[in-house]
């Protein structure tokens, strides 16, 4: 019963992670709370699928002059 939750834990990060990355590609880069706000899904999941992608290469963080902000990797956009 612990491995069915864990996999289904799993899915959904990928499944938010699938939308993180479909908000970065649409709406190009947000700092991390404007993209908590506008991803439909649970803050937590939210930070999870970013985590997600940042592991495999991606998205980048990049500075910006008031705060950081998440955008999709050159290599992939």
């Amino acid at each position: 019963m612990a491995t069915d939750v864990l996999s289904h834990q799993v899915d959904s990060i990928g499944t938010v992670a699938g939308l993180v990355w479909g908000h970065l590609d649409e709406n190009g880069p947000v700092t991390l709370s404007k993209l908590a706000r506008e991803v439909d899904a649970p803050r937590d999941l939210v930070m999870q699928g970013v985590g997600w992608l940042a592991r495999e290469g991606k998205i980048e963080f990049q500075e910006g002059s008031r705060s950081k902000t998440i955008a999709l990797t050159e290599s992939i956009h």
